[in-house]
């Protein structure tokens, strides 16, 4: 059975956009998050000059990019990093609250933090090369893919979401509170034909799904549809043939309208264009039926 975790977020100048530290409870790490602009009060908290990996994100040119290291001080390697590259704006430092990690520990995280960021694709690096895993024990690689985990589960919440994929398994999900919602977008004048599931919090556009092969919107201004639809042509998620773009992989939106936009490659309506299988409702419809019978899915 899963349990729900408690995220203790601390702002230390009390603004949202300053820096701020985050803990789970029962679990040994710390991260300490800052913008560029506050790294001289950043370097002096005792955290970072401890053991432990950091990033370091901002962009290049106009694209995202970031960097992924490690450092027995942090603190002496930032500035270094504060010399050299003028490219980043925000830094986070990832270390446990007694200093418990060795070098060891941290080459595996760097490794393992690298591999992640270049499956997911969501944000190009500028290391060079990645890593191997370094020999730890059998036991030193158990707690170190553990503390990772709950990593994983942190940062999407203080906006970093560089290592979170939303490439999901074959399989239809099965929701624990019932049967899955199912809808289908269809714009035959385009060949769109796509299904979806929505499980938890997730609208997840099904594998082979028939979506445009490229983007046919007004612009970039378009909430970052046209550039997440970009992306995952980049990434293969959406191959081209002749017969236009389909999904290689359950992805999974963060919205029915994201996923009804990329879909059909231009600014759209998700609540309205998506369709349940079963009853022929709208998005809208069958949300609002849902919520008219308490909570309880009519499908």
């Amino acid at each position: 059975m899963a349990y729900g975790r408690a995220l203790e977020l601390y702002f230390v100048d009390g603004r949202p956009d300053g820096m701020l530290t985050a803990e789970v409870f029962n679990w040994t790490g710390h991260i300490l998050k800052a913008p560029r602009t506050q790294i001289g009060a950043a370097l002096k908290r005792d955290q970072a000059r401890f053991t432990g990996v950091y990033v370091l994100l901002g962009d290049r040119d106009g694209e995202p990019l970031a960097y992924i290291g490690e450092a027995e001080d942090m603190s002496a390697r930032i500035r270094d990093h504060d010399a050299r590259r003028d490219w980043w704006s925000d830094l986070i430092l990832v270390t446990t609250a007694s200093n418990a990690l060795n070098k060891a520990h941290v080459k595996y995280l760097e490794a393992r933090l690298i591999e992640t960021a270049r499956k997911v694709s969501s944000r190009p690096l500028e290391n060079s090369t990645t890593p191997p895993r370094n020999s730890l024990s059998e036991a030193g690689r158990a707690n170190m893919e553990e503390s990772l985990d709950t990593l994983f589960l942190v940062l999407p919440a203080i906006g970093v979401d560089m290592f979170q994929s939303n490439q999901r398994p074959d399989a239809v999900p099965v929701a624990k509170a019932g049967p899955v919602a199912e809808f289908r977008l269809q714009t035959r004048r385009n060949g769109v034909d796509a299904v979806a599931v929505l499980d938890g919090s997730d609208f997840i556009v099904q594998k082979g799904s028939r979506v445009r092969r490229a983007w046919e919107g007004a612009g970039e201004h378009d909430f970052g549809y046209a550039d997440l639809h970009r992306r995952l042509v980049a990434a293969g998620i959406i191959a081209t043939d002749d017969a236009g773009g389909i999904m290689t992989e359950n992805y999974a939106f963060n919205s029915p309208s994201a996923a009804a936009a990329v879909a059909n490659g231009r600014p759209a309506n998700g609540r309205i264009e998506w369709k349940h299988v079963d009853t022929g409702q709208t998005y809208k419809e069958w949300e609002q039926a849902r919520l008219s019978d308490d909570g309880e899915d009519p499908a």
